[in-house]
Formats: C-alpha cells, sequence, structure tokens
C-alpha cells in the first residue's frame, strides 16, 4: 500500500478555527447523549410513557439518518466542501434539539409526541453522521505537524460531552426541569453555528470515509477489488461491540431505576460509565508504549463481560455497586472500537480507504440492534437483569474474535486512528511497514 501524500491548507488555521472545531466536539458529545440520558423520563408514565419498545424504536431513525447522512457526507464534500458539510450537520443537530424541547408541551399526549421524537432522532443521526467525519477532517488539517494528538483530543472532548450530558439531566431533573438540557444544548449549538458562519473553515483534503473512533457515521466509498473476506471478522466485531457499548449507553438508568436506584443516581452512573470509556482511551493512547494495543484488545472484552456479569446480579437499591459495575463497563469498552478501526486500517490493505467506515456502520447495526431490539425481549418477558447476563457471553464472544483479528499481528501504531487523507503525513515506523507488506491483497 503506498502512502497517500496529504494537502497542506493555503493559510494555516487560526486559534479561533481550531478552538471551535474542538468546541464542536465537546458539545457534540453532549447532544448525541441527551435522548438515553433522559430515558427515564421517556419511558415515566408520568411524562411520555413509552413502552420499552417505543422507546427502543425512537432510536430507529437515528441510526437510518446516521449512516445515510454519512453516506451523503463525502459526496457533498467532493461538491460543497467540508465547511458546508460541517454547517449542515451543526444545523440538524439543532433542529434535533428544537424538536426535542417542541415536545415537552404535549409530551402527556402520546399520539403528538411521539412523531415529534422521531423526527428528532432522526435530525440527530443526520447531524452527528455530517459533523463529526467534518470536525475529524479539520483536526487534522489543522494540526499537520501533531495529527495523532489532536484527533485523541477532539474524541477526548467528544467523550467528556457524552459524560456531561448525564449530569445535566440530573441537575435539571432536580431542579423539576429535565427540558433546560436539550435547551442548554439548542443554546451551545446555535453560538456554535453563529461563530461557524465567520470563520472559513478550509480542508483540502479529498473526501474519503470518515473514521472517526467515537462516532456513528457510515461507510465510505465501497474498495476497488470488492470487500477482502477477513473484513467479516471485523465487520461481527465491530456488531457485537455496538451492541453492547448501547447495552451500557441506552439501558442502564432503566436498568437501575427498576432496581430502585433513584433517577439522580441512575443518570450518574450514565455520566460513570462515559466518563470511563472516554478516560480508558486517553489511557491506552498514553500507555501503548508499555501496554500493546493488541494485549488490551484481548483484554477488554473480558472486563466487559465481567462488568455484565455483575450488572446482570445487582441487587435492589445498590447504587454504589451499580456506578462501579457500570464503570467497569466503560473501561472494558474504552479502546475496543478505536483499535478495531486501526487493526482494520493496517491489515485490510485491499479496502484501506474505506474499512473505518465499514467497521463503524457495522458498530451502528450493533447501535440499532440494542436500542431497539431489547424492548421486543422485554415485551416477550424477559427482564433486564436477564439481558444483561446474555451480554456477558456476548462480551466473551468479542473476547474469542479479539484473537481471531489480531492473534500474533503487531499492535497498531497508534490507538485513535487518522482520517483518511492524512495516514502518510509522518514517516512510517518499521511497524507499520511490516504491516502493510505482510499481507498482500490475495492474502486478505
Amino acid at each position: 500500500m503506498t502512502a497517500a501524500t496529504p494537502a497542506t491548507p493555503a493559510t494555516p488555521a487560526t486559534p479561533a478555527e481550531k478552538l471551535t472545531v474542538y468546541a464542536a466536539g465537546l458539545v457534540q458529545g453532549i447532544t448525541l447523549v441527551t435522548f438515553p440520558a433522559a430515558s427515564t423520563i421517556f419511558t415515566s408514565p408520568a411524562s411520555y410513557g413509552l413502552s420499552a419498545s417505543q422507546y427502543g424504536i425512537m432510536f430507529v431513525p437515528q441510526v437510518v439518518a446516521a449512516i445515510t447522512a454519512s453516506l451523503a457526507g463525502a459526496w457533498l464534500a467532493g461538491r460543497l466542501g467540508w465547511r458546508m458539510v460541517y454547517l449542515g450537520g451543526l444545523a440538524a443537530n439543532l433542529a434535533s434539539m428544537a424538536l426535542l424541547v417542541a415536545s415537552f408541551s404535549v409530551m402527556t399526549d402520546q399520539a403528538a409526541a411521539y412523531p415529534i421524537l422521531l423526527a428528532a432522532t432522526a435530525f440527530l443521526g443526520m447531524g452527528f453522521g455530517l459533523t463529526v467525519p467534518a470536525v475529524n477532517t479539520f483536526t487534522a488539517e489543522f494540526h499537520p505537524g501533531a495529527v495523532d494528538r489532536s484527533v485523541l483530543v477532539l474524541n477526548a472532548l467528544l467523550g467528556l460531552g457524552t459524560a456531561l450530558a448525564p449530569v445535566f439531566v440530573a441537575i435539571f431533573v432536580g431542579l423539576g426541569a429535565w427540558v433546560g438540557l436539550p435547551i442548554l444544548a439548542a443554546a451551545l449549538l446555535a453560538g456554535l453555528l453563529a461563530m461557524s458562519l465567520r470563520l472559513p473553515l478550509r480542508a483540502t483534503t479529498a473526501p474519503t470515509s470518515p473514521t472517526s473512533p467515537t462516532s456513528p457515521a457510515g461507510p465510505g466509498s465501497p474498495a476497488r477489488h470488492g470487500i477482502p473476506g477477513r473484513f467479516w471478522a471485523f465487520g461481527a466485531f465491530a456488531v457485537l461491540y455496538g451492541f453492547c457499548e448501547t447495552m451500557n449507553g441506552n439501558w442502564s438508568q432503566i436498568d437501575l431505576t427498576s432496581l430502585r436506584v433513584s433517577a439522580t443516581i441512575a443518570s450518574l452512573t450514565l455520566t460513570v460509565f462515559w466518563a470511563m470509556v472516554t478516560a480508558g482511551r486517553v489511557l491506552f493512547a498514553a500507555i501503548g508504549r508499555w501496554v500493546p494495543g493488541r494485549l488490551a484488545y484481548h483484554v477488554l472484552p473480558f472486563v466487559l463481560a465481567v462488568a455484565f456479569a455483575l450488572v446482570a446480579i445487582l441487587p435492589a437499591g445498590a447504587a454504589w455497586a451499580g456506578a462501579a459495575a457500570f464503570g467497569l463497563a466503560g473501561l472494558g469498552c474504552s479502546a475496543l472500537l478505536p483499535l478495531t478501526i486501526s487493526f482494520g486500517q493496517e491489515r485490510l490493505t485491499a479496502m484501506s480507504a474505506s474499512a473505518a467506515g465499514g467497521v463503524i456502520a457495522s458498530y451502528q447495526l450493533g447501535y440499532g440492534l440494542a436500542a431497539f431490539g431489547v424492548g421486543p425481549l422485554r415485551a416477550a418477558g424477559l427482564t433486564l437483569p436477564e439481558i444483561y447476563g446474555a451480554s456477558a457471553g456476548l462480551a466473551v464472544l468479542l473476547g474469542v474474535l479479539s484473537f481471531a483479528i489480531a492473534l500474533h499481528r503487531p499492535s497498531p501504531s497508534s490507538l485513535h486512528p487518522r482520517p483518511a487523507g492524512h495516514h502518510g503525513s509522518r514517516p512510517a515506523t518499521s511497524q507499520q511497514a511490516n504491516v502493510t507488506t505482510s499481507f498482500t491483497d490475495d492474502e486478505l
């Protein structure tokens, strides 16, 4: 595989541009988790009164729109530029929060509120699918001498946003006005959009496939030579991972409140989960010299399995034990998706440009299966603890797949993969050279 030389912006990015893109990552993280963070509101008989199945189906438009938007985003970026894609993504996110706020006025009228919620999640998926690949591209372009560090910072900020959303929900619920969270998110998005409209936000990298390790973006263009057989192991891993992550991100609060844990503590537990996901990614990126990525890839699925087993046996009222169990689940999830993308980019040389997109699309499928598949399982008589117990088995299967993908392979050169078009911005290490020459298209 021949490394491509990335284009460099004719005019260096200003500090305002750099800070705005980082702020977009933070605000996007808050926006993304707004709906799961308010899960107890949506299912409360005193509020929206949604059943488990209705709550799960609410995320179907988000999944479909996220994949569609990311596919269209690359096409649009080639014609309108990444700036317009980014601005369109912010506008879609703002529309999502505005619709969520609007649903508040009719929340006790389910026939009126539910269609608004479905439209809101669709705009959220569209906004995320457009915004995240754009900000990853901008970050790499604006820091040509420190691509790895800048992408790590961006994704850490995005993760910080996901951890903050449940905290804000807990605060606003305590004040008796949970709708304050989407109002806050809308205000942040409006300010960010106003600031961004004043900036040039130039990006000269040709759009290919989005590569954010934390976002549900969609696949890039198909590989010229078709999909290598080895990809399906990566795809299966990403589907299972997406299911496992979403069991924690979308259903933890409902599980805890069913165990008579207060809604405030349940919200803070979701914060613990996302904070541990983010902290784990930063930690494993920092200690990669001593803890190879391949080792983390083999161990973390079993950490996740233990966490699920602990969640499945939580007794009623076990608030702090629940926080510890879901925090352990966050650590178990932390580095798995970015490492899968990194392994895919360095192993699947026949489809390197679209490997990340394929993995993320598979992750999104797993996200959807957990988001709207758990509701029918509960309607069929299964309890959430039983579903968490079964999820422990899926996490063990993740561990088995990790050996199929990475056994006897060198660790990726970076935990956080670079956006497409920036892989060759620095000389390849000897390890990278070994990776790209060890596997031919025929072998894949």
